[in-house]
């Protein structure tokens, strides 16, 4: 009986010290997927897709992005929230993430629980673009033009809770008037009606507005981050144009299912800081007029905490609900 429960010890011993398939000290022996909740193309999957590039150098292993979009992003989080938390299956969205618990009640998953914070990637200004035919040369122009004619200019958005309709509704809402909006389902749509002038106005991303504003084919009123951006450096903030919570961050960062190794995610986590310092990948960034994050894993995990209170609030006072 002794050699039976002494045999029986050992291998249970052997079974607890096992690397496991997400073991940090193994990790990553094969590719590692990520999950961008959106469509091919946007900026939340174009600005990932340019930091892990080089984080599969860094790794020796390719990281492989797959879009699986739908429903505001909350389709390709669900599928990641059920993943097995084997450090091999991550997802990186946007600021999109910290609303959809206000304005969906019955998902399929806690965006609260069911992840851990692996890191930030960048953030991306919204400027607020107008038609040069408007006449209009200033935001407090604008504004005043949206308190004569309650409820008459159109807005374009992605959809209730996408980054771009949360800058507008920020806005809208500070600056105190009316707006019809206009949802689309692709971001190049959205800017060809403004261009056109059969929408008024958009909080796009830079990235996408500025060769337009560039030719002059539309006019850059404001950006909705809460310093200037770089590439428009005469265009001020919604908050320097005097519009108290206004602005609005549209971030990109990664998540892990929640029970995935720590080791494993601080493995990751440095593979990104060290991707995000390479010089090359800052000039790509920068050139599509993405900001490198400058938040700690930590203080990112914070700011997203923070957010899930702020926008429920948000989303009560301004009545947005999808379901």
């Amino acid at each position: 009986m002794r050699r039976l429960a002494f045999s029986a010890a050992v291998l249970l011993a052997i079974a607890f010290n096992v690397p496991s398939p997400g073991h940090a000290a193994d990790w990553p022996e094969r590719p590692v997927r990520v999950v961008i909740p959106f469509g091919a193309g946007s900026a939340t999957d174009v600005i990932p897709r340019i930091v892990f590039d080089q984080v599969s150098r860094e790794l020796g292993q390719q990281v492989v992005v797959e879009n699986r979009g739908g429903a505001g992003g909350t389709i390709g989080e669900g599928s990641v929230a059920k993943a097995e938390p084997d450090g091999y299956t991550f997802l990186t969205t946007s600021s999109a993430h910290t609303i959809a618990p206000a304005l969906y009640s019955k998902l399929s998953y806690s965006p609260t629980d069911d992840f851990a914070t692996v890191a930030a990637i960048g953030s991306v200004p919204n400027v607020l673009i107008i038609a040069p035919s408007r006449g209009i040369k200033t935001v407090a122009d604008f504004v005043k033009e949206g308190k004569a004619n309650p409820g008459k200019l159109t807005f374009a958005s992605l959809g209730v809770g996408s980054a771009v309709h949360m800058s507008a509704e920020r806005f809208r809402f500070s600056a105190g008037y009316d707006a019809l909006h206009i949802p689309f389902k692709g971001g190049a749509e959205a800017l060809n009606e403004v261009i056109a002038g059969r929408v008024d106005y958009y909080f796009c991303p830079i990235a996408t507005a500025l060769p337009h504003i560039q030719a002059g084919k539309l006019l850059a009123l404001a950006v909705s981050s809460p310093t200037r951006a770089p590439q428009l450096p005469d265009v001020p903030t919604t908050l320097e144009a005097g519009f108290a919570n206004s602005d609005y961050t549209f971030w990109i960062g990664t998540f892990a299912p929640a029970k995935t190794d720590k080791a494993v995610i601080e493995k990751f986590r440095a593979a990104i800081a060290k991707a995000l310092g390479d010089p090359a990948v800052k000039a790509k960034l920068e050139a599509i007029g993405a900001q490198p994050a400058a938040l700690s894993g930590d203080a990112f995990d914070q700011q997203v905490k923070g957010e899930f209170g702020t926008y429920a609030d948000f989303a009560a006072k301004t009545g947005m609900k999808i379901n």
